[in-house]
């Protein structure tokens, strides 16, 4: 399997409906089981729920760390098995508790969901995030400071923000700031390669454009720095550098604190943009000519 897929639009089958402004939303999580998913934890095996960190409950995929005495650096993220390139991504999320012992101080009430990610089956064994652009949660902390959420970090990756590439890790959104327990609905649009729009509460807080794979030695842009740090290996991407990510998978992110993500849920928009079609809608973005149905 590629690193990272380079098909313009890949999606799962759907219904045929009559109506073309009818949204054909997917769902990504059953409410039962963790079916279509794969869990990666850095040093272990695919599909191994380490100190069972992945709980599904109440119709929530629950990250949690009561088997935990210590985090031992157990970064992990659970991948949707399909990749998409153009769609709507939507879910609920919420910080529960207290950190677990052991995780860093940036860690705290600190999660994301990994787009444009390379599977689950890629990851390196002792790799810490995958390559992907990550839609940062984050909550507020007690000292009642602004610490807005959906911000975009790029573990192995860059974005271009107005006309200007931007190698900062992580770049602020201008959300407001969320405290407690409370829940918090948030929605990605992701348009291919081309740009990935976040909202918080139906307030566009980011966007960006040209997601791409970072450089793995020093430029004028980027000093040098992460790769090896996040159990990266340069050299398997450094041919890749500057590359346009299209497309790629869907992660949830565990790195210390206790979250709950629910009602995730997923519009593609790749699909048949003939008007002659059965299956043609009218929020198509990427035409799919070989999904047409007459």
């Amino acid at each position: 399997m590629s690193l990272i897929s380079i098909l313009s639009c890949k999606s799962e089958k759907k219904k045929v409906s009559k109506n073309i402004d009818a949204e054909e939303w997917i769902s990504l999580f059953n409410g039962k089981d963790l079916s279509n998913w794969t869990i990666k934890f850095t040093g272990e095996d695919l599909n191994h729920n380490y100190k069972e960190t992945f709980v599904v409950k109440d119709s929530m995929i629950s990250i949690q760390y009561d088997n935990y005495e210590t985090f031992n650096n157990k970064f992990a993220h659970i991948y949707y098995n399909t990749p998409y390139s153009y769609y709507k991504l939507k879910f609920d999320y919420r910080f529960t508790g207290e950190q677990t012992e052991g995780g860093s101080h940036w860690n705290v009430r600190n999660s994301g969901v990994m787009l444009h990610s390379q599977s689950a089956e890629s990851n390196a064994y002792h790799q810490n995030f995958p390559v992907s652009v990550e839609l940062q949660l984050l909550g507020g902390l007690k000292n009642n400071g602004e610490r807005p959420t959906a911000n975009v970090c790029t573990p192995g990756t860059a974005v271009v923000i107005g006309d200007t590439i931007n190698y900062e890790h992580c770049i602020s959104s201008n959300s407001k700031t969320y405290f407690g327990d409370q829940w918090v609905h948030a929605e990605a649009i992701v348009m291919g390669g081309e740009s990935m729009t976040f909202i918080v509460e139906k307030d566009t807080v980011l966007s960006f454009k040209l997601p791409q794979i970072g450089a793995t030695i020093p430029n004028k842009h980027y000093k040098g720095k992460n790769w090896k740090a996040w159990g990266m290996n340069p050299d398997t991407w450094k041919v890749k550098a500057g590359e346009i990510i299209t497309e790629g998978y869907i992660s949830l992110q565990a790195e210390s604190h206790p979250i709950d993500f629910k009602n995730l849920k997923l519009l593609d928009l790749c699909g048949c943009k003939d008007l002659k079609a059965k299956n043609f809608k009218s929020y198509y973005a990427k035409n799919k000519p070989e999904s047409c149905v007459y």
